[in-house]
């Protein structure tokens, strides 16, 4: 359905921020605003980014 347009060094530090905003809502200063960390690690699971494809950029060094 979508094309990847994210490599690999990009998707894994998608993941890794996603997962440290997701954990300031539990551990930390405890604030709601740490869930917009699905954003960024829904897109390095899924390795499509709707903002990429928006401006035409692609990280992705093979295209698929």
């Amino acid at each position: 359905m979508f094309r990847t347009n994210e490599g690999l060094a990009d998707r894994l530090l998608r993941i890794v921020v996603g997962l440290a905003l997701i954990a300031i809502v539990f551990v930390g200063p405890q604030t709601p605003s740490g869930w917009i960390g699905l954003v960024p690690l829904l897109t390095g699971i899924v390795g499509f980014c709707p903002l990429y494809r928006l401006i035409g950029f692609n990280t992705c060094g093979v295209p698929r």
